[in-house]
């Protein structure tokens, strides 16, 4: 068999800083939405895994929480899992936007990449084309740390495939790990999860108590109804945060369950009866057990 036909495959991790479009890109490129996206940093918790799957290669993509000087047991948890999958890739994507791509989070980012890493230049579509040259001869600086640089605007999926392209290029050869029509290693519930969580975030907007994480508690097959009853538990650390969630008269609260509700029927594709309860747990995310415990770190 010539080179090039011969499968190539392997994991790719997407690192930066929080908010530069990582999970959006991820989305983008596996073709459903795995991972919660919003315009707040910090969105992304856990390591997540995307699949794309073409004729010649199988790409395993790790979508990470942004890289920072964490503060408190949680972000240092979060930190953990981004350098751990950065370690443990055949390829790394060093993603930065245009707004300040080379900023003092980049920097710290870059300084301890593993390898040289293909750069991806995000949020193209926020500036004029010329300007982008300016930003990849600022890259100079960074010799021997980046192999590639692919600008993109993961929002408009402008840049992708030729992202797709290099990525290949550098991927081993290598057996297909997933089914072809497999899009993702994340259980149901997880996804549920996430796309509650995103919906918070979204929602409620500056109020957004960052604190906040969600547990599927019940995740049942009801036949007789063709439906998922799923039960989940948001959990906060603070009672104005539980209010800001609820809303008046529960309004914020169903609203939240109501747009997560059709996005979780469209990944599982049958009808859901969602019931969301909102609990204080005081400092939750400065408690190990319950860092572990409702799924974050390593």
């Amino acid at each position: 068999m010539s080179d090039d036909k011969k499968f190539h495959s392997g994991f790719i991790s997407v690192i930066g800083r929080p908010n530069v479009g990582k999970s959006t890109l991820i989305n983008a490129l596996v073709g459903e939405k795995i991972a919660a996206v919003s315009d707040k940093p910090n969105t992304t918790r856990n390591k997540i895994l995307g699949i794309r799957t073409t004729t010649s290669a199988q790409m395993i993509f790790l979508d990470t929480p942004g890289i920072h000087r964490a503060r408190g047991r949680l972000g240092k948890a979060m930190v953990q899992t981004a350098v751990a999958a950065s370690q443990e890739a055949d390829v790394i994507l060093m993603m930065v936007e245009v707004d300040n791509p080379f900023g003092r989070g980049d920097r710290f980012i870059i300084e301890r990449l593993p390898k040289p890493a293909i750069l991806v230049i995000n949020k193209i579509d926020k500036i004029k084309k010329k300007d982008i040259l300016a930003i990849i001869e600022l890259s100079r600086e960074f010799e021997g740390k980046f192999s590639e640089i692919i600008p993109i605007s993961a929002k408009n999926s402008d840049g992708t495939i030729e992202l797709v392209n290099v990525i290949e290029g550098h991927l081993p050869e290598g057996p297909k790990y997933f089914p072809e029509d497999m899009y993702t290693d994340q259980p149901e519930r997880f996804l549920a999860a996430e796309l509650i969580r995103e919906k918070i975030f979204t929602l409620t907007q500056k109020e957004i108590p960052y604190s906040t994480a969600v547990v599927i508690e019940e995740f049942q097959d009801v036949p007789e109804k063709k439906l998922v009853a799923i039960s989940a538990v948001v959990y906060v650390e603070r009672k104005n945060h539980k209010g800001i969630i609820i809303g008046k008269n529960g309004e914020m609260l169903k609203e939240i369950g109501s747009l997560a509700r059709a996005d979780i029927e469209r990944i599982l594709g049958t009808k859901v009866f969602l019931e969301l309860w909102v609990k204080v747990s005081d400092k939750w995310t400065e408690r190990d057990n319950l860092i572990s415990e409702f799924g974050y770190g390593t």
